[in-house]
């Protein structure tokens, strides 16, 4: 492999992920500025969210499948809202990693078997004409930026369905999403205590 390509594939990497960082960052400070005033204001509606289990992971995985629609960031700081044990954040962030994953493998299924429908070709055009160049020239590589940065996951994965990348090789690299998880979910966890 030619030194130049591993320097863009580099640079691509650090790109996102600094955007991911500073993304972070902001939801992480207006979290810290804003913490009090949620509580204050809005504590019994972040009580009714946690208490419809089945609701919130219904919105988080229907965000994940399309486009991560919103940040799993924000469905991480529902629990902190609410005090929960260290263990039931655990628990939590466990079943959330859980649900991207799968939105993950299910938006390469819906690339392989929908990308020469219409409707696949029109969100392409609209939504992914961006990354199309990209995941033909980087392939898993961009699946694995998408896992660990803000780069849309989802769309990563139904492009990567949409060029038939081997499926147990899309499985393998999909699985750094949880590192995505765990490092965010500890930040968020940690970062209020801190400050």
């Amino acid at each position: 492999m030619e030194p130049i390509e591993e320097e863009t594939r580099s640079g691509f990497l650090f790109k996102n992920l600094a955007k991911g960082l500073l993304w972070f960052a902001v939801i992480i400070t207006a979290f810290i500025l804003l913490e009090g005033y949620i509580q204050d204001n809005f504590k019994p509606y972040i009580a009714g969210i946690q208490a419809n289990p089945i609701i919130f992971y219904s919105v988080f995985t229907v965000s994940e499948i399309v486009f991560g629609l919103v940040p799993p960031e924000f469905f991480m700081i529902v629990y902190v809202l609410n005090h929960v044990p260290l263990s039931e954040y655990a628990i939590n962030l466990a079943v959330l990693t859980i649900i991207s994953y799968g939105a993950g493998v299910t938006g390469y299924y819906i690339g392989k078997n929908f990308s020469k429908t219409g409707f696949f070709i029109r969100i392409n055009e609209r939504y992914l004409s961006d990354y199309q160049h990209q995941i033909r020239k980087y392939g898993g590589y961009l699946v694995f930026v998408g896992a660990i940065t803000p780069i849309p996951f989802s769309a990563m994965c139904m492009l990567a369905g949409s060029i038939n990348f081997p499926l147990r090789s899309f499985l393998l690299i999909s699985i750094t999403r949880i590192l995505r998880f765990a490092v965010y979910g500890w930040m968020v966890w940690s970062f209020p205590n801190i400050f």
